[in-house]
């Protein structure tokens, strides 16, 4: 039974680029999505979840560090999927900016398609980017405890309790990781952890 199809999102804002691009990677058997600017191509990762995310730098508005910086902070789940940039930027301190924020791989402009094959065999045979997000978060031990008795089902006076500490304190120390988490809620807070391997409910 043949193996399914993968999908390659590629973000590219010059049109007759991402047309060699779809020309090229569909000839190989893949299927192509494309989104031709930042804002566009973030939300098409969310709905459609593909395989693989191509995605140029140099956009208008949302550029690529960009995408790539939403992505791990927002939706976390999508940390399994391998992020590409295409650059025309050959600069070390480009690639090496790309990489912190948890770029598998870069492709230099002008393609070189057999270059860019190559690369998403690879990285879509052994993804390299794991929880980039969660390392970038620093909680605090007692953050840390605070949240996993909250996924536990505790109120903040039970956590208080337990740790024998006031009530302020815990709200404190929740409110504290919820910033660091960058959401909204507590809830948010503890599943974000929970996703992240932050705490272990």
């Amino acid at each position: 039974m043949a193996s399914p199809r993968k999908t390659i999102l590629c973000i590219e804002d010059d049109r007759e680029t991402a047309a060699l691009i779809v020309e090229d990677l569909e000839e190989r058997d893949y299927l192509v999505t494309v989104a031709h600017d930042g804002q566009s191509g973030f939300a098409a990762i969310l709905k459609t979840s593909p395989d693989l995310v191509l995605c140029d730098i140099n956009m208008p508005g949302i550029n690529g560090f960009e995408v790539l910086e939403r992505l791990t902070a927002i939706a976390p789940r999508f940390g399994a999927v391998p992020f590409v940039f295409l650059t025309a930027l050959a600069g070390r301190d480009s690639e090496l900016h790309g990489r912190r924020l948890g770029a598998d791989d870069f492709v230099t402009k002008p393609i070189d398609f057999d270059v860019l094959a190559s690369v998403l065999a690879a990285r879509l045979g052994r993804v390299a980017r794991n929880d980039v997000w969660s390392r970038l978060v620093d909680l605090s031990d007692r953050e840390v405890e605070c949240l996993t008795w909250s996924a536990r089902g505790k109120t903040s006076a039970e956590i208080a309790q337990i740790l024998a500490v006031s009530k302020r304190t815990v709200d404190f120390h929740v409110e504290s990781a919820r910033r660091k988490l960058n959401v909204a809620t507590r809830i948010e807070a503890v599943v974000k952890a929970a996703a992240g391997g932050l705490i272990d409910p």
